[in-house]
């Protein structure tokens, strides 16, 4: 696991990289809020320790650059304020996890596991192709960072589409397994609701992601970009 540590202190991060490199983490660090906000967006990290008392951006302007970014991307936040309404602010900014300094290394890492335990379960009711993503529980989707404005059928239609991509989908095939029934053989509700999907999920200017197979049906073929 690749951990992003965003602290001023230098003798605090000579310790944690230590630590954790020791457990068999890797470390890249950021003294500053500036850069890790940048580190965060550049670099392939998985967790993110982040320290409130930053210079120049501090950690709550940095947690919130995070998250827009990297909506599930875990942060846990080190500082040494202790008091409730210090700790109600950065959870309810998007933190998952607050831990008070002067805190042992062992809790440090348990609240590691926890979180990425956490993150574990949370992608196993994921589907994700290319930079598209879709939640099974929230039935919320994405495509990059952005958020997609589905209605139920079409985010029916979009994860039978993921569940089975790259493979040649029939009308009679997405009506039974979408709308669990069959409708008259001429009915076009089908290709009003790929339509409807297309829309949404198409990024401008690259190929849409659903090719219509004439007199045969759709093919679903995800995005590349990642």
């Amino acid at each position: 696991m690749r951990i992003l540590l965003i602290e001023d202190d230098p003798a605090i991060v000579r310790v944690l990289e230590r630590g954790l490199r020791a457990h068999g983490y890797q470390v890249v660090s950021a003294e500053n809020g500036e850069d890790g906000a940048l580190l965060a967006s550049d670099e392939d990290v998985e967790l993110v320790l982040l320290d409130i008392s930053l210079p120049g951006r501090d950690g709550h302007q940095v947690l919130a650059s995070i998250r827009a970014r990297h909506p599930g991307l875990p942060i846990l936040m080190l500082t040494a304020r202790d008091d409730l309404e210090s700790k109600v602010r950065a959870l309810r900014s998007g933190a998952d996890d607050y831990l008070t300094k002067p805190f042992a290394f062992e809790e440090l890492r348990a609240r590691i596991h926890a979180l990425t335990r956490r993150v574990d379960q949370s992608r196993s009711s994921q589907i994700q192709a290319g930079n598209l993503r879709i939640d099974l529980v929230a039935r919320r989707a994405w495509r990059g960072d952005q958020l997609l404005e589905l209605s139920g059928r079409e985010f029916s239609l979009l994860e039978y589409f993921l569940r089975h991509s790259g493979q040649l989908l029939s009308r009679q095939q997405i009506l039974a397994a979408v709308w669990d029934y069959s409708f008259d053989p001429e009915s076009n509700v089908v290709d009003v609701y790929v339509r409807y999907l297309r829309m949404k999920t198409d990024a401008p200017g690259l190929p849409s992601l659903i090719t219509t197979v004439r007199g045969a049906g759709y093919r679903f073929d995800p995005p590349t970009e990642t």
